[in-house]
């Protein structure tokens, strides 16, 4: 029989397979297929693919033609090489992945089921710091009546509708941002790799990776929502970041490894910045006593801006229309663009 392996069990409940979706993706293959569901824990952190893999699932991908996992740990890959041909990974990100699976095999990702939940985030992040909620929980914990701080312009208070936003990565994470940004007033602009595919309706202009700098000039909430890629490693630097407006709010939901942390760092405590909102680090977890775990301009996450109770939901609706699409030899959604990374 031809073989699918399910490697989903997540320790971490929110990204742990639930049993409707084993069952939703065997009706889905039907009863000409195998499928072995792994029990060992898999691990779900980062991009997947962090490893060997499990030995159950190393022993299970022996002679499989389809793995589900997150991302392809070199030892799955290694022990299914001679028969994999379809592999899904149930993270966005795939640079874990690319270096352990053949070219001959299809590899798709989970990029866009993350978006709404992530964009969510995004504007609460906002609205934190442009509503002066991170001066309110540190007035509350002094126990202070701090209305003066508010209403004699201490405190910048800015109304979403004169936002200025800028979106570095219009992919499904991106476009679900600017889509908020446009809903509530804001002139939004973007950067992507290949410009010409546009954005949503509505958007002041969408430029290349060349015009990152322009982008920072012009934002005065800059949201980094690229892929980590060769290509994007450490794009906003210093020079990127300086372009900024005064009290513009940098925002991260990718990777850490896209941004200039220490840079980002001495702006904040030159207050040249009104604030960061971060849910990803260069070294995660962050280390302990870094300056961002206490900084009164930091609002950070422990990378969980994607968790959501709809997870499941959207991951096996994406699953299970590639498996339809797979049995019937036609295009699958999300396939990887290796020489784009993403």
């Amino acid at each position: 029989m031809r073989r699918l392996v399910v490697d989903l069990a997540s320790p971490r409940a929110a990204w742990r397979i639930p049993k409707s979706s084993v069952a939703a993706i065997k009706n889905a293959v039907g009863t000409d297929w195998d499928v072995i569901e792994i029990k060992a824990p898999a691990v779900s952190d980062g991009d997947g693919a962090y490893g060997s893999g499990s030995p159950e699932s190393i022993a299970a991908v022996r002679g499989v033609e389809v793995y589900l996992g997150f991302g392809v740990p070199e030892g799955v890959a290694s022990a299914a090489k001679d028969t994999l041909r379809w592999a899904h990974t149930a993270t966005a990100g795939v640079g874990s992945s690319l270096g352990h699976v053949g070219k001959d095999v299809l590899l798709t990702n989970s990029a866009g089921v993350h978006a709404e939940p992530m964009a969510d985030w995004v504007v609460a992040a906002i609205a934190y710091f442009t509503r002066g909620l991170d001066r309110m929980v540190s007035a509350q914990r002094q126990g202070r009546w701090a209305k003066e701080d508010f209403t004699d312009g201490a405190i910048p208070m800015r109304e979403f509708r004169e936002l200025r936003l800028g979106v570095y990565g219009l992919g499904g994470i991106g476009t679900a941002v600017a889509r908020r940004g446009l809903a509530l007033g804001m002139k939004v602009s973007g950067v992507r790799r290949r410009p010409e595919r546009g954005g949503p309706k509505g958007l002041e202009w969408v430029g290349g990776l060349s015009d990152l700098a322009r982008l920072a000039g012009g934002s005065d909430v800059f949201v980094i929502a690229a892929p980590h890629t060769a290509e994007t490693v450490g794009t906003v630097d210093r020079r990127v970041l300086e372009r900024l407006p005064h009290q513009a709010l940098v925002v991260n939901v990718s990777r850490g490894s896209l941004l200039d942390e220490a840079a980002l760092l001495e702006l904040l405590e030159l207050r040249r910045l009104r604030g960061a909102a971060l849910d990803v680090f260069a070294t995660e977890p962050l280390p302990a006593g870094h300056p961002f775990w206490s900084h009164q301009r930091v609002l950070m996450a422990p990378h969980v801006s994607a968790v959501s109770g709809r997870f499941w939901e959207r991951e096996t609706a994406l699953i299970v229309e590639n498996i339809r699409s797979y049995l019937a030899g036609a295009p699958l959604t999300n396939l990887v663009d290796r020489e784009a990374g993403y």
